[in-house]
């Protein structure tokens, strides 16, 4: 975990400087939150914060818990990972525990906040391990079925063609990484979910 000191450091900092003192939704997980640069203009009806970390996997979210989440207080999280983890060759059941793991921490700290898995997604650059991703989706959404207070969106489904094969134009030039027009979709699919799980709290522009 040692690599991505820099970066989790720099989150602390962050959140240190000065919390909102309303309503909070925290966005957490790998470079695809990282990098949503339009994710308070996504939701400016909200006091949203974002702490993802480039390459962040399920198994860092879960080690790196205690230090970015819990100084932010979320009144709702809204997590993706897992994406990594397959991309370095773990198991599904692997990241499943991974998951848990995650979900564990989430649920001692804050037993009653709303909490969102963002299902992984079916990245072209990851096309080869694709079966992999479907089954940790399946098995995580299983999961979270069983727990209160928490949900799975799929965002895999819509970010698929009509022949099942990925939307080239959600992605950018990497194959992996999302395109501005792959977080206006995410945005529309959680704005979509927002009345059920954030009792409308989660707003979009």
């Amino acid at each position: 975990m040692f690599w991505y000191e820099e970066e989790v450091r720099a989150l602390e900092n962050k959140v240190k400087a000065g919390l909102p003192p309303s309503y909070r939704v925290v966005f957490y997980g790998s470079s695809s939150v990282r990098l949503w640069e339009t994710l308070e203009k996504d939701f400016s009806g909200n006091h949203v914060l974002n702490l993802g970390f480039g390459g962040s996997t399920l198994a860092a979210g879960a080690w790196f818990f205690e230090r970015l989440v819990v100084p932010a207080q979320p009144d709702a999280l809204i997590i993706y990972a897992g994406d990594n983890d397959l991309g370095d060759g773990r198991h599904p059941e692997e990241v499943y525990l991974f998951f848990c793991a995650l979900v564990e921490k989430v649920r001692r700290y804050f037993p009653d906040i709303p909490l969102v898995f963002l299902s992984i997604k079916p990245s072209p650059a990851r096309w080869s391990i694709i079966d992999r991703i479907r089954f940790t989706n399946q098995i995580i959404a299983q999961e979270l079925k069983s727990l209160p207070g928490s949900y799975y969106v799929d965002v895999f489904s819509p970010m698929l063609d009509s022949r099942g094969f990925p939307r080239r134009e959600l992605f950018a030039d990497d194959g992996l990484h999302l395109s501005q027009e792959g977080y206006r979709l995410w945005q529309q699919v959680l704005s979509q979910q927002a009345q059920i799980i954030f009792n409308d709290f989660l707003k979009t522009t």
